[in-house]
């Protein structure tokens, strides 16, 4: 579980006009991939990277690195922004570029744009357009420069949210008054499974067999214990690059699997950051030729499944005898329990069984540092009978 302190100062993304330009940080073959720190500048500015000779398979410099790596802001103003939307699934991201000739600090400045729904299972082929709304910016930890990731939400062309548009909902709750003075903090835990790519079977397995029990894996190092640690990093330093209030990362109980942490974030920004940290999760892996996996439980038996986890705080349950709100907070929660599961995606019913660390599904629980229940409760918070800032 992510040690939970205080919310990052920075909620919303903002691009300087005259922001220093960083080389784009690309690979087509993460073997044999160097990366080496620019050590020129003061400790202000950003780090900076350089994909040196990339060799492919045969042998030759694979040159196309050098055209990905142009650093366009000598020449232009213009820069690339990739628009970033949740496909018709709930779980899918779908992105497409676009060139933005002058320089912008907030969303609002960017141009709406369109897409075809009807592609992405969320409108009919004979009304098919549906309209994107620039919501959050990142940088770009791919291209690099002034370049950036926009996250959006989607409209009718009359100016509906669409059905698979919950964040415009979340929105309106998150901006309400009495919402807004109890500050309230997200901390998301989001696991996840690498899997190799023609057998998708989990990175490290022998295909077709399986590795020793779960045990050493866990926070583990060493090449027979920790699988995928470079695709963990890589997706770290990218997510501190675009501004995504990263927490912390580590190895998972089962082998092939991960984790990092987001937040603690105020309202709306958890949203923003853990999709926009999805996306460049799924952007790394598919340079390194893994496939990404958010299934609850993507091999069966007794091994763990794959969950994101909500830490959660308000301001009154940070303060003084904040532990009462809390446990109302939790009597409130057992009361819709089959309201809430239904809405948290499917699968779940193979990952909480009531083993491997989980609930079961159909029943309602919580404790103090118990890892079986629906909602674990801080022994810190219990001792000081409030949240912890």
């Amino acid at each position: 579980m992510a040690q939970i302190l205080a919310p990052s100062s920075q909620w919303q993304m903002r691009i300087a006009k005259n922001s220093a330009p960083a080389s784009p940080m690309t690979a087509k073959m993460w073997s044999s991939l160097v990366l080496k720190q620019n050590k020129k500048g003061t400790a202000k500015s950003s780090a900076k990277f350089r994909v040196f000779a990339v060799k492919s398979e045969n042998g030759t410099i694979n040159r196309m690195e050098d055209l990905l790596n142009l650093d366009l802001t000598p020449y232009t103003n213009s820069f690339i922004a990739e628009y970033i939307w949740i496909g018709g699934s709930g779980i899918d991201l779908r992105s497409k570029s676009r060139t933005i000739s002058k320089p912008i600090e907030h969303p609002s400045e960017l141009p709406k744009w369109n897409y075809d729904g009807s592609s992405t299972g969320q409108a009919p082929g004979e009304d098919s357009e549906v309209i994107l709304y620039p919501q959050a910016i990142f940088k770009d930890p791919f291209r690099g420069g002034n370049n950036i990731l926009v996250m959006c939400d989607t409209y009718t062309p009359q100016g509906e949210p669409i059905p698979t548009n919950k964040r415009h909902r979340a929105a309106e709750i998150f901006s309400n008054k009495k919402v807004v003075d109890e500050v309230p903090w997200f901390g998301i835990e989001q696991e996840y499974t690498l899997l190799q790519t023609n057998v998708k079977w989990p990175l490290g397995w022998p295909v077709g067999g399986y590795p020793g029990p779960q045990g050493p894996y866990y926070c583990g190092a060493g090449a027979d214990k920790s699988f995928g640690r470079d695709i963990s990093d890589a997706h770290y330093k990218a997510c501190l690059y675009a501004g995504i209030n990263v927490s912390g990362t580590n190895g998972e109980v089962m082998p092939g699997q991960w984790e990092y942490q987001v937040g603690p974030s105020v309202g709306i920004d958890a949203g923003d950051h853990i999709w926009i940290s999805r996306y460049i999760l799924e952007r790394i892996t598919e340079q390194a030729g893994v496939v990404l996996s958010l299934d609850p439980k993507p091999i069966e038996g007794d091994w763990n499944g794959a969950g994101c986890h909500t830490n959660y705080s308000t301001k009154t349950m940070r303060e003084e005898g904040g532990y009462e709100a809390i446990k109302k907070a939790i009597l409130n929660l057992s009361l819709r329990h089959k309201e809430h599961i239904s809405a948290y995606g499917e699968g779940n019913e193979r990952r909480l069984t009531g083993k491997h660390e989980t609930a079961s599904i159909d029943t309602f629980s919580w404790g103090v540092a118990n890892r079986g229940c629906s909602i674990r409760v801080g022994r810190e918070t219990e001792k000081q009978g409030k949240g912890t800032e």
